[in-house]
């Protein structure tokens, strides 16, 4: 069966889509979304695990005599941000909403999913993974690995995708080599003497080692990194003392670091743990 035949009427995968959107859950807490995506792949006669990393899902689709296996993935979490759309679909869950979009990632999953168990006009195996805690660092893709999720499902390849607001519809963008930069967040504490601001001279003040810290490292990565290489060290966070009129024990600046490769984030991380070590002893 044709691919483009066969979801000619997409309206059953728009509703779908728009439930998931209606109830999003947060990394880890995505009950109602796996118990939905293990029923449907039920209802269209795969092989369904769950429990995978909590609340992960795998289908197992084989068809005919082939050997080859593969991988189709997308992720089932939302974020905790509070929805201001209006539309009837919006979040009913206050501080919890798909604003990136894994509502519409799990639905085409499973549309992929329904295809194929109608079409089976393959051979082989297909595993669909339903990956949980995309988001905030949460790590589910890993705690799924680490539970044997490729010993239980071999696949000799996996193949995902991320939708694009700015992109055009009915259209895909592919990139040679890697399209996503691994995301790494860090965080330096500096820890001084706390005292009162009207007694500098009494405490060690670590917020202006922080702000010093956070300057330099505006420029780090194209001081250590090839102008051609993309890479992204940004400072995001800086938290000091709550008080106007106290110089804390400690204070911290944090941000987010995105490389291609395993080479320049080594070198990036030693550098960022120079420039914080340098910066602490020159402030005493």
């Amino acid at each position: 069966m044709n691919l483009l035949d066969s979801l000619q009427d997409t309206s059953a995968f728009v509703t779908l889509r728009r439930d998931i959107h209606a109830h999003p859950e947060l990394g880890f807490e995505e009950h109602r979304t796996s118990q939905l995506v293990a029923d449907r792949l039920r209802e269209w006669g795969l092989e369904v695990h769950t429990g995978i990393a909590g609340t992960g899902v795998v289908g197992v689709l084989r068809c005919g005599e082939g050997a080859h296996t593969i991988g189709l993935r997308a992720d089932l979490d939302a974020l905790p941000l509070q929805e201001d759309n209006h539309f009837p679909h919006r979040s009913q869950h206050d501080g919890r909403m798909h604003a990136c979009g894994h509502d519409g990632h799990t639905t085409m999953l499973l549309a992929a999913a329904w295809h194929l168990s109608r079409s089976r006009d393959f051979q082989g195996t297909v595993n669909f993974i339903f990956q949980p805690a995309e988001e905030m660092g949460k790590a589910g893709a890993k705690k799924m690995v680490d539970e044997g999720l490729f010993e239980r499902f071999p696949c000799e390849a996996v193949f995902a995708l991320h939708n694009f607001s700015t992109g055009q519809v009915g259209k895909f963008a592919l990139n040679p080599g890697a399209l996503m930069a691994s995301s790494n967040t860090w965080r330096v504490v500096i820890t001084g003497r706390g005292t009162h601001a009207s007694l500098p001279h009494t405490g060690v003040d670590p917020v202006a080692a922080t702000i010093n810290l956070a300057q330099q490292l505006q420029t780090l990565a194209t001081r250590l990194i090839n102008p051609a290489e993309q890479v992204l060290l940004a400072v995001t966070q800086i938290q000091g003392s709550d008080a106007p009129n106290v110089i804390p024990d400690r204070a911290w600046v944090g941000g987010t670091l995105r490389t291609f490769s395993e080479e320049t984030l080594d070198t990036l991380e030693a550098g960022l743990r120079q420039a914080a070590e340098h910066t602490a002893a020159a402030h005493g």
